[in-house]
């Protein structure tokens, strides 16, 4: 099939997209040059700093960011992953803290102050339990996808031949956000029955956050006027061979778009909370 475009695309590995990237679900006129990296995180570092791809999968903190230092993509109301997030700030089962209050004056690990979850998970801290993200050391082993953005001074870079882990179970850092590579046996949520809180969080405040979206080249959606409804044609048909109840669209993500956007900018993220029309394909 002669397509009238193909685009180089980077997406991971959400269910809700592998009917699309199976070929399962095609178009007439859109094709996809699919190209793997893993974890998918890599790709958002690539297309904001090289432009690399056509469309990619990326974090939407990242995606503001970008927004920030003038990088020509936008958004599709298209969410590959999300979830609530209270229970993903964990200490050692031994570790002395018994909740969000002990974190004042303490060290947290996170793969990097940008990254999507610990955005939530500060904001939380603060909104909730009114810990601001400056009362403690944030440790960190990478820098922001975005290039451009500089961490502030209350977080620090790991050196070479440490890891989040090895210092997470070692207890030279207190807690961590999202930490990978660690025995789940050996850790606990800080904030006590996690699962609970967040449940009734996210029935309080109408928000479901959300993680990862879709952007496209802005030079792309301006040549190919069509695309954008293509896209989530397939998107969207792709979730429902999934059979997953996530919603697509502006309507139902806005809540959480627009709070996300208040805790990026509240941490100095981003420089002020962009609104879902300068962010998105509406």
């Amino acid at each position: 099939m002669t397509r009238e475009l193909v685009l180089r695309t980077a997406l991971g590995k959400s269910p809700l997209a592998r009917a699309l990237k199976e070929g399962a679900v095609a178009s007439n006129r859109v094709g996809f040059d699919f190209v793997e990296v893993d974890p998918v995180t890599r790709a958002f570092r690539r297309m904001t700093r090289a432009m690399e791809f056509d469309l990619c999968e990326i974090a939407l903190t990242t995606h503001a960011q970008a927004r920030a230092y003038g990088k020509p993509i936008t958004a599709l109301p298209v969410v590959l992953l999300s979830g609530l997030h209270h229970g993903a700030l964990t200490c050692r089962h031994d570790s002395p803290l018994r909740g969000p209050a002990d974190l004042v004056g303490k060290r947290i690990g996170v793969r990097a102050w940008s990254q999507t979850t610990g955005v939530w998970v500060r904001g939380i801290l603060r909104d909730e339990y009114g810990i601001a993200p400056d009362s403690m050391t944030w440790v960190t082993e990478e820098d922001a996808h975005v290039q451009e953005f500089v961490d502030p001074p209350f977080v620090q870079r790991i050196g070479p031949g440490h890891s989040l882990p090895a210092m997470f179970l070692s207890g030279e850092i207190d807690a961590a956000v999202a930490l990978a590579g660690v025995d789940p046996t050996k850790v606990r949520s800080v904030i006590p029955d996690a699962d609970a809180v967040a449940a009734e969080w996210s029935r309080k405040t109408g928000v479901y956050p959300i993680n990862h979206v879709v952007v496209v080249k802005d030079a792309v959606l301006a040549e190919y006027p069509w695309l954008a409804d293509e896209l989530m044609r397939l998107f969207a048909e792709s979730k429902r061979l999934a059979d997953d109840a996530v919603p697509y669209g502006i309507g139902a993500n806005r809540p959480a778009i627009e709070l996300l956007m208040r805790y990026a900018a509240e941490q100095g993220l981003i420089p002020r909370a962009y609104s879902v029309e300068e962010l998105f394909v509406t």
